[in-house]
């Protein structure tokens, strides 16, 4: 199978990488692509930025020239189930009335539907209203991906790893610091933190450890699983 992996940022893909044989840069307008072969399945893995938008061109681009068969949409989610942990893997099978592939695998992992937003979910309270409106994780990439997918006749798979939890408040203002590019501002993301540096700095070194963490862990799940 041909798969085309959309994600939203580079440092999402390390633990892919690590599975992936023949990996090369591939030539195209986007922020990053690699292709390669993982385990029988020949892919190109992007991302070219956070949010619909984004994704959305990085399925047009890449789809023009990859190919696919099918489009995985991967990264990095945040709980919106109470139970789920750092690292966890999740497995769409629904988003926004798009029905996503299943997955097998004998990894642990939860299934269910995630919430696709135009912002980074920042409280507590938000994370709880989406969970109880059938929610159980949340990210900012796929609805972008299945609305091209669907038009191209694609389908769509949707597995990722949670980095931060459904009881937290983020300190942090990520959505602040979103720029039009589909890229957060470092500069914003640093000045901002300035104003609590007690509480916004441990949570961005909190949060890159957790990063680091679940892209370890959603490569091996990957590279175990059965699309």
């Amino acid at each position: 199978m041909r798969l085309l992996f959309v994600a939203s940022d580079p440092m999402e893909y390390p633990g892919i990488l690590a599975h992936t044989t023949d990996a090369r840069p591939a030539k195209l307008p986007l922020d990053w692509a690699r292709a390669g072969r993982l385990g029988d399945h020949e892919v190109l893995l992007v991302a070219h930025g956070a949010g619909a938008l984004r994704a959305a061109i990085a399925v047009e681009t890449a789809a023009a020239e990859f190919h696919p068969d099918a489009i995985a949409s991967t990264g990095f989610c945040g709980a919106l189930d109470p139970e789920l942990k750092v690292a966890d893997i999740v497995v769409g099978t629904e988003v926004d009335g798009f029905a996503l592939q299943p997955v097998a695998s004998a990894a642990p992992h939860r299934a269910g539907r995630f919430c696709s937003l135009a912002h980074v979910a920042q409280t507590a309270a938000e994370k709880a209203r989406l969970h109880a409106s059938g929610g159980i994780a949340v990210e900012m990439e796929a609805a972008g991906i299945t609305d091209r997918a669907e038009l191209l006749g694609l389908p769509v798979y949707c597995v990722r790893a949670v980095t931060d939890l459904a009881g937290e408040d983020m300190a942090n203002d990520f959505s602040k610091a979103l720029r039009p590019d589909g890229h957060f501002d470092t500069m914003t993301i640093l000045s901002g933190a300035l104003f609590r540096p007690w509480k916004r700095v441990p949570e961005l070194i909190r949060l890159r450890q957790r990063c680091a963490r679940a892209a370890h862990t959603l490569g091996d799940f990957i590279a175990d699983c059965r699309f």
